[in-house]
């Protein structure tokens, strides 16, 4: 079997903004205008395709990213079937609890689509997702949406992206109109007029531009152009001596340049009014890289551990990427993966280097949201899903086992709040347990634990609405009754000095004893040092870093791993309030050790108690974590915002004018933000929103700190 599309061909790509700048709504106009949808489904009706779990269609908002592979040949093609394009398309969600689902979809994407709301324009969860793009370093079109709307403003979203995410951004298109009048766009590369007629905007009809415009487009032309030819010496030569590129050159100039982060191309329109969708789908093609496109995909070897590369060819050694995990009502389990390099065929085996063993792909879907359609081989550069993988997590490596390589792993944040939940009935206590197992293995940033003490289940997620659909989901998809606490902060703790200590176990028991001694200085972490920095005998991880400087064999190299792990168990539990211990440095400098009593166990319980010593005399302090919160209220409740923000120990960052708005940025704990909402609304007539996300943690206050002990006593 041959793939049908050839790699130069297909684009993926997703579709993310901040929560209702209609992200999901321009991906129904996209499913329709390519003829996967035969009638478009709205948010608000709760009939959105991608929008497929009960939860997502109650709220109208999207919670899991949907996959979506579907076909577009460019309006300016002519029906040409021979310029038709593979697309799989990620819809991804835009609530801060649910970020995740962004992270790693960008991860295994080749470009997005940024979709923004042209009446606020850059939004917080935008500025967070153009992070992540960055990180992943994931090519970008920008779409400026409902233009429709009262108090739209393409130019004020225009100034925004410029402003707070890239100076490299540059119009398009400008709308012609706005609000009620909105009537299409003008294309300032082609210098035409696009108008959108039918009942669904299917066909698009080519003018001249409005007069009103003409100036203002032939500035705009001007500068896109400058920008352009500014990516090449050549063109920028021959520019300067009068001579203007062809339309053609222009364009592939432009491509290399979006592929290459360079320039980050802004549209116009309104998806709710089928307005300017297929223009962007067109720029996808345009503009946006095909796997070819991309560099070559970076891991290591895992038995060498050297760096090893594939590149997006059928030729290559199979490599994938396992990005999510999703539980199907119909087929059980399945595994979302990219492939980057050759070709998988349903009934084969795949090597996972992370768990060292082979398993068997049962069979290959392709998604359509949740349809699926089944095909027997899938070939670089396309995303599908696997059934029958038993040991397989998000973030995994598929691969050849005879050339195995070990794609670096997606790194996810940590959780920042906690819930109490315990079954109602006995019946449900089994199936609890298999329930948040599952949504676990789905989730990353989803944890689930059990309080040593109280023997208590204690999840923990991004957020309140976070914990509240997984609640939700036990109670739907597993048939699971729960009764749950209140919800509670994800504490750690740190330590602000420096110690020495040292740590024995010596047990007789009449027979072979137990001897462990080590001897240990710990301090805070240095983050400034870069990890490729760190001298040879240093072990840092996320949280912790661990220092061998045994020397002369104090210590028998055999016993370091075990040490290793007493520090690791020592630090879960911290030293003021049980929280856990991070951002400790520990340096096992010294010790002893008995020639028969010696033992592994010895050795970890003298490493775990030595550690906990330490910390009680190393100045340790309460962190919390703190949010980023952006408050968008009319301007007469300016006043009581900002007082309630600085009562919760916030500290008030800025404030600026959105539309008739008012805009406040602050950083608040997370633990006096509970329930924020109602009292906001309670304040402002209900005419005021509010966003947060994780920004760091910090020392708590003293005053604060003794009423956290207290209240874990």
């Amino acid at each position: 079997m041959e793939r049908d599309y050839p790699l130069e061909k297909v684009r993926n790509f997703g579709i993310i903004a901040h929560i209702d700048a209609g992200k999901t709504t321009t991906s129904e106009r996209v499913l329709y205008y390519t003829g996967m949808s035969h009638k478009i489904g709205e948010v608000h009706d709760g009939e959105a395709t991608t929008d497929w779990m009960e939860q997502e269609r109650e709220r109208g908002i999207t919670i899991t990213s949907a996959a979506v592979t579907c076909f577009w040949t460019p309006t300016y093609a002519g029906g040409d079937k021979n310029k038709k394009h593979r697309f799989n398309i990620i819809d991804t969600p835009g609530h801060i609890d649910f970020t995740v689902e962004v992270k790693r979809s960008l991860r295994v994407l080749d470009g997005a689509v940024v979709v923004f709301d042209g009446v606020a324009g850059v939004e917080p969860q935008s500025e967070t997702n153009w992070r992540y793009a960055d990180e992943a370093m994931v090519p970008r079109i920008c779409f400026v949406n409902k233009l429709d709307r009262t108090g739209a403003s393409f130019e004020h979203s225009y100034k925004t992206i410029l402003d707070r995410l890239s100076k490299n951004a540059v119009r398009m298109q400008i709308p012609v109109g706005l609000e009620d009048k909105h009537e299409g766009v003008v294309d300032l590369l082609k210098m035409k007029a696009y108008y959108f007629d039918g009942a669904m905007g299917d066909n698009v009809i080519e003018k001249d531009i409005p007069e009103e415009l003409k100036a203002d487009a032939e500035k705009y032309h001007s500068e896109l152009i400058e920008k352009i030819v500014e990516q090449d010496d050549v063109l920028m030569s021959e520019y300067l001596d009068g001579k203007v590129p062809s339309l053609e050159v222009l364009k592939s100039t432009m491509r290399k340049a979006v592929i290459a982060n360079k320039i980050f191309p802004v549209f116009a329109g309104s998806a709710l009014k089928n307005k300017g969708v297929q223009l962007v789908l067109d720029a996808v093609i345009d503009y946006l890289p095909s796997p070819t496109d991309i560099p070559a995909i970076e891991g290591v070897n895992p038995d060498t551990e050297e760096k090893d590369v594939r590149h997006a060819s059928d030729a290559e050694p199979f490599s994938a990427l396992a990005f999510k995990v999703a539980t199907d009502p119909f087929v059980g389990q399945i595994i979302f993966f990219r492939v980057y390099s050759g070709s998988l065929s349903a009934g084969s085996y795949i090597y996972n280097p992370r768990t060292r063993n082979k398993e068997r792909i049962g069979r290959i879907l392709r998604m359509h949201a949740n349809d699926r359609e089944e095909v027997k081989k899938v070939f670089a550069g396309e995303i599908a899903a696997a059934v029958g993988l038993k040991d397989t997590i998000t973030s995994d490596t598929l691969c050849d086992e005879e050339r195995p390589i070990e794609l670096y792993r997606i790194i996810f944040p940590e959780p920042v709040i906690q819930l109490r939940v315990e079954p109602k009935t006995k019946a449900d206590q089994e199936k609890m347990g298999m329930a948040l197992n599952r949504l676990a293995q789905e989730d990353p940033t989803f944890r689930v634990t059990t309080d040593a003490e109280t023997n208590e289940t204690i999840i923990a997620g991004m957020g309140e609405l976070h914990l509240e659909i997984i609640v939700d989901r036990m109670k739907r998809e597993f048939s699971v009754e729960t009764n749950v606490g209140k919800p509670q902060v994800a504490y750690r703790e740190t330590i602000t000095g420096t110690s020495e200590m040292e740590g024995k176990y010596i047990k007789q028991s009449g027979g072979r004893g137990n001897y462990g001694h080590v001897k240990i200085k710990i301090k805070p972490m240095d983050m400034n040092v870069d990890i490729n920095d760190l001298p040879k005998n240093v072990k840092r991880e996320k949280d912790f870093e661990f220092v061998n400087s045994i020397k002369g064999g104090a210590i028998p190299q055999e016993y370091i791993p075990a040490c290793e792990k007493g520090f690791k168990e020592g630090l879960d539990r911290g030293v003021l309030a049980g929280f856990k211990l991070v951002n400790v440095s520990v340096d096992l400098y010294d010790g002893s050790f008995h020639e028969v009593d010696s033992n592994e166990m010895a050795f970890k319980i003298a490493a775990s108690m030595a550690v906990q010593d330490a910390c009680k005399v190393a100045k340790p302090v309460i962190l919390e974590p703190m949010m980023k919160v952006e408050v968008v209220t009319p301007d007469k409740f300016m006043g009581d915002v900002t007082g309630s923000l600085s009562g919760k120990r916030g500290l008030i960052e800025g404030m600026e004018a959105r539309g008739m708005n008012q805009v406040v940025k602050a950083v608040v704990p997370l633990s006096e933000m509970f329930g924020y909402m109602t009292s906001l609304r309670s304040m402002t007539e209900g005419r005021a929103g509010f966003t947060m996300e994780f920004l760091r943690y910090d020392i708590v206050p003293n005053s604060v700190a003794t009423s956290i002990i207290e209240s874990r006593k």
